[in-house]
This record gives C-alpha cells, structure tokens and sequence, in this order.
C-alpha cells in the first residue's frame, strides 16, 4: 500500500470531507459487534439458545413437553352444595331472610304457588311455630251496651285452628259471626278472653303492632268488595303492597301472579265498574294475598253473588288455602258452599254449640 493512499476511517467518516477533523473512532468492545472488521471467510455462528431448566417439585414431577404436545388438564369436579337439612319433627321451622328466597322474574302461576306452598313468606323474620294451632281463644266475649242493657254478642269461647285448614262459620244473622271474626282479625278488642294469632297473644298489643300484624299476618276479604273504585285491578292489588314498602319489581310480579291465580290476568287494566260481582270479588281475593298472609278472614263473601258463582268463589279460596299454604276462616250461612270446608263451626246467640271436622 503507497504512502499517498489515505488512511483507513470508519464506514460514517467515509463521506465526510477532508477539511473537518476528524472523529476518533470508537474503541471497540467485545460486546458491540458493529464496531468488529467483517471476515469474509468467518460466517456470523448462530447459538442455540439452550432451553431452560423445568423446575419440579419433586422427583415424580412429569417431564417438561412442548405446549402442542401438552394434553389439556382435566376440568376440576364441581364441588356441589349440601342440600338444605329436612326439619325435624317437632322442631320449630325457621323462616328464611327476604333475600335468600328470590322471586323471578318470569314464572307461570303453578309454579309461583307450589313455591309459595313450599316456602311461607314472613316479612316480620320470626320464627313459623308451625306445630303450633294458627288462632287459638281462650273464654273469649264481647259485649255491647245498648241503653240500660248489656247485649252479649259473643259469649265466652274457646276453640282452636290449626295450619292449611278451610274453616267454616255458620249460623243465623246475628248469631256472632262477624264479631267472633273481628275479634280474630284484630279489627275489634273483646270484652273479655285472650286471642293468639301464629303463637303471639294479640290482646295484648299496642295500635302500633296490631296494624303490623294485620299487614302481614292475616288478610281480609269483605262483603262489599271495598274495592277503591278508581284504581284498576291491579292497582287494587297493588295497595297493601305499597304500604307494605315492597320494591317495585318485587310489587308487579307478584301482582301479576295473583291476578292469575284468581283467572284475571287479562282484566287487570279494568276499574270495578267494568268487572262483574264475581270478578270484583276475585279482586278481593287478591289483595288480601298480596303481603302473604298466613291467615285469611272472609265475612260472609258470597252474601251478594248467585249461588253459581258464590260456589265458583269458595271453590278458588279452597284451592287458595291449598296451594298458597294459608288457614282460611270463612262465615257463610250457605249450607251449599259449607260442604267444602275442613271444619265446620256453628254459632247459635253467641255461642259455639257444634264445632266438627268433615272426613
């Protein structure tokens, strides 16, 4: 090589001109190949990157394999949930919260009453003494003064119902139907006696927590209806509801339902004036199951239907009291509609002078 040849530059000093200085090239490293003069003859040797050890547990631990090679892991068996314990015979039933017993969202009526035959909703969370009679007296009476003299409407009385019965109450007017049904439902103070509804003694209750227990507890269905003329079917239905302060959801399911449990589920839109006698009277019915009550009182609630549909209506409490998991007390003086009672209690001038259970 001459001596005018021009010294060797790096490839980026290569174009630079010869009047700017000149930049020292950068020292190379082992670890930088680009600053290494290229070989021809010496190929750039590719290593193989040496895989990595597989870390086992133990000395039984399978040998590592290529993830397409790997067979997919069995799925883990569902771990299934001890089914809830029967309840001893004897032993007290508890009810279970509100919100461990869900309603659904769409249901046929069937189904909501073999739940609701299943499962009694109380909204109070104590304890269903279900061994327990549902009403129970004790030398109950009342009495009604009237100018000088006393009139004895109900004379001293004890009796006991027991739970998913169809009690009837005959006798002529003024035999003390209503007012032994007052006194059962808590709408009327005795003179005399004790009252206990689902175990609880309700004549010693303040106004406060009789208003409760008539809420939830016990429902009513009226001679006249007492429908409110200008709410719809539904609405109707929906009051006790709306007292009760039940979600809205919760509220127009469960309307719905029991429209279709009384046959109505497409006059719910309908106002009483546009339903028949009977057709009211099954919206009656309605509202006094709407808050789930585990005792249902009906003062006479045939007294102005036909015999035809009073019997079509005492028909519907029955399978009611079945499938819906209430006691029902019914006074009637139809002797056609007390054939299909469970028991039958007769009241003559206050007193009880026949109590029998049909076979």
């Amino acid at each position: 090589m001459g001596s005018d040849n021009q010294h060797w530059r790096a490839p980026e000093q290569r174009n630079q001109p010869e009047d700017e200085p000149e930049i020292a090239p950068k020292p190379a490293s082992d670890e930088d190949a680009r600053w290494r003069p290229h070989r021809p003859s010496e190929a750039p040797v590719k290593q193989k990157a040496e895989p990595k050890p597989v870390e086992r547990d133990d000395e039984t631990a399978a040998p590592w394999r290529p993830p397409e090679q790997r067979r997919p892991a069995a799925p883990e068996p569902a771990v299934r949930e001890p089914a809830p314990a029967k309840p001893i015979e004897g032993e007290r039933w508890q009810a279970p919260p509100k919100d461990t017993v869900p309603l659904e969202q769409s249901f046929v009526a069937e189904r909501a009453a073999r739940q609701r035959a299943a499962v009694w909703v109380d909204r109070s969370d104590r304890p269903v003494p279900i061994l327990d009679p549902i009403v129970a007296t004790e030398g109950l009476a009342r009495d009604y003064p009237m100018g000088e003299t006393i009139v004895h409407a109900l004379k001293p009385v004890e009796f006991q119902i027991g739970r998913g019965a169809l009690v009837a109450v005959h006798g002529r007017s003024g035999s003390g139907k209503t007012t032994m049904l007052n006194l059962i439902g808590a709408l009327d103070r005795p003179s005399a006696g004790r009252v206990w509804i689902d175990g609880e003694e309700v004549t010693s209750l303040h106004e406060r927590e009789l208003v409760s227990l008539r809420r939830y507890k016990i429902g009513f269905i009226f001679q006249t209806f007492g429908l409110i003329p200008i709410l719809t079917a539904a609405e109707n239905v929906e009051v006790p509801l709306r007292l009760a302060q039940v979600d809205v959801a919760e509220r127009d399911e469960r309307v719905r339902v029991l429209l279709e449990l009384v046959g109505l589920g497409e006059r719910a839109r309908h106002r009483p004036h546009e339903l028949s006698g009977g057709e009211q009277q099954r919206v009656a019915i309605a509202r006094a199951l709407a808050n789930s009550p585990r005792l249902l009182i009906a003062d006479e609630p045939t007294g102005q239907l036909d015999s035809g549909t009073g019997r079509t209506i005492m028909t519907l409490i029955r399978a009611l009291v079945k499938s819906e998991g209430v006691t029902a007390i019914v006074a009637t003086h139809d002797p056609l509609l007390i054939d299909l009672a469970d028991r039958i209690i007769e009241l003559r001038d206050g007193e009880i002078i026949a109590d029998s259970a049909v076979g």
